[in-house]
């Protein structure tokens, strides 16, 4: 028994620890430890991310933007009856026709036909959205208007909802 409290550590195996923020500059000089005086010195002394020393933070001097932007938004291309004047009677008006014609610029964006103006001619249409005004002209002409739903980007959605 008494060989086991006579035991003591080998020279050097135990360094003894630091003593931080413990008097001028702590113990192991200036260069270690916590420094000097100051916030940062003390315990509890945290800053927080983006404080500035009293200045207005940068993310409280920025702008804040107003307004909403839909997700859900549809950008059509917009015709109206006048432009249907190039068309022959009886023929089909649908987005390859129209882009033949020029009338559209685009192949991938949905069109819709506004009723600005009146038509001469008895046609077909097949587009993905048509006013109540222009669908009205066309019928009266004797004209048939069928309207398109998997075409518009969020098609998928509406096209169950309908079914």
């Amino acid at each position: 028994m008494e060989a086991l409290l006579n035991l003591k550590r080998n020279k050097g195996a135990v360094k003894s620890k630091r003593r931080l923020g413990r008097g001028n500059g702590s113990t192991l000089g200036s260069n270690c430890g916590r420094g000097e005086n100051g916030q940062k010195s003390r315990t509890g002394g945290n800053i927080k991310p983006g404080f500035t020393g009293g200045d207005t933070p940068l993310y409280r001097k920025m702008p804040k933007l107003k307004g909403f932007k839909n997700p859900n938004k549809i950008n059509f291309q917009v015709i109206n009856l006048t432009d249907l004047d190039s068309f022959d009677d009886n023929s089909t008006v649908d987005l390859i026709a129209l882009y033949e014609k020029k009338l559209i610029s685009k192949k991938d964006l949905p069109v819709k036909l506004l009723g600005n103006g009146d038509v001469s001619k008895k046609i077909n249409v097949k587009l993905t959205a048509v006013s109540n005004s222009a669908k009205d002209k066309i019928e009266k002409k004797g004209g048939t208007v069928e309207i398109l739903i998997g075409d518009k980007k969020s098609s998928s959605k509406k096209a169950t909802d309908q079914k």
